[in-house]
């Protein structure tokens, strides 16, 4: 099968790309469930790009305080994604032991205490704690240094460029321009057993601030952990849903999470609107990609290869 790869940039008008371009990878309209005759009213166009944590991840694999960026998942970095032409941003949602959905990729902030650097986890601090880490809002204010610590273990100082105050949910809905979509990803610990009372606890969390604020604003849900992506379903058929998968490209002890058949599956079985996957598993299995469009479902991609 022979593909026409073009470059972002040079595609003027992405809802206009042609059929024939390349794979649809998005449904125009998002089907709400497999026995459900409901629609999600969502306007979604057939070709979609996303900005990944906004205007790009800040990469661990060079901690290099020197390097150029924004910092990620933040307004400064939705609001710069926001100027070239995508049509939603991808952010991680956690929520705070006080029940403040706030934007955060890691599952601990890390910061430094007499000389050791210290881990507490996102959703068992407050929110004004989450809050006290990093650039402050307010002129004068000196917030605690953050650390990231890299896959070898070491840690560094997250310095960027053009750095930004850490940011809750409600915030980015405030203050992100409406014209770009959001993908909200809803995070979670790959290595916590969650009961189905705590998640239900923090979807409903990330619902109330979604509802109270989305005004009209596209807004699709995703999430690597399958029982979320199921129980988020099951609470609103207003907004889509996709599965977040590796594909198999890393293992877990969850089967669903490890190849594209148990994703369609998972999807097929809860109502979900879609499958987002690691290209790498698109590779290995193309054969795949016809069984997701045969099962009306949509696809999207992410990964370094793309």
């Amino acid at each position: 099968m022979a593909l026409k790869a073009v470059h972002v940039c040079d595609v003027p008008n992405l809802d206009l790309v042609p059929e024939n371009a390349a794979l649809a990878l998005c449904s125009t309209r998002f089907r709400a469930g497999v026995n459900d005759d409901k629609i999600c009213e969502c306007n979604i166009p057939k070709f979609l790009v996303v900005g990944h944590r906004g205007n790009g991840m800040n990469m661990l694999q060079s901690p290099d305080p020197r390097m150029k960026s924004i910092k990620e998942n933040s307004i400064l970095s939705f609001n710069e994604a926001a100027k070239f032409s995508i049509d939603f941003i991808e952010f991680d949602v956690q929520v705070t032991k006080d029940d403040y959905p706030v934007i955060y990729h890691d599952n601990f902030v890390l910061h430094e205490e007499k000389g050791v650097i210290v881990e507490n986890r996102v959703t068992e601090l407050a929110l004004a704690e989450f809050l006290s880490y990093g650039p402050q809002k307010h002129p004068g204010s000196e917030g605690k240094p953050l650390y990231r610590k890299t896959k070898d273990g070491r840690f560094f100082e997250w310095k960027v460029e053009k750095d930004a105050p850490l940011c809750t949910l409600e915030e980015a809905f405030h203050d992100v321009d409406q014209s770009v979509g959001f993908n909200v990803e809803l995070k979670f610990d790959d290595f916590i057993v969650y009961k189905e009372e705590e998640l239900s606890r923090i979807l409903k969390a990330i619902l109330k601030v979604v509802f109270e604020n989305a005004k009209g604003r596209q807004i699709l849900f995703s999430s690597f952990q399958p029982d979320a992506a199921r129980l988020i379903r099951k609470l609103q058929s207003t907004y889509p849903v996709y599965f977040l998968t590796n594909g198999g490209s890393e293992i877990y002890t969850d089967i669903r999470r490890n190849s594209l058949e148990e994703a369609i599956k998972l999807s097929l079985e809860n109502g979900l609107q879609g499958i987002v996957s690691e290209v790498k598993a698109v590779f290995r299995n193309p054969g795949a990609v016809g069984r997701i469009k045969e099962s009306k479902l949509s696809l999207m991609t992410y990964g370094q290869l793309k």
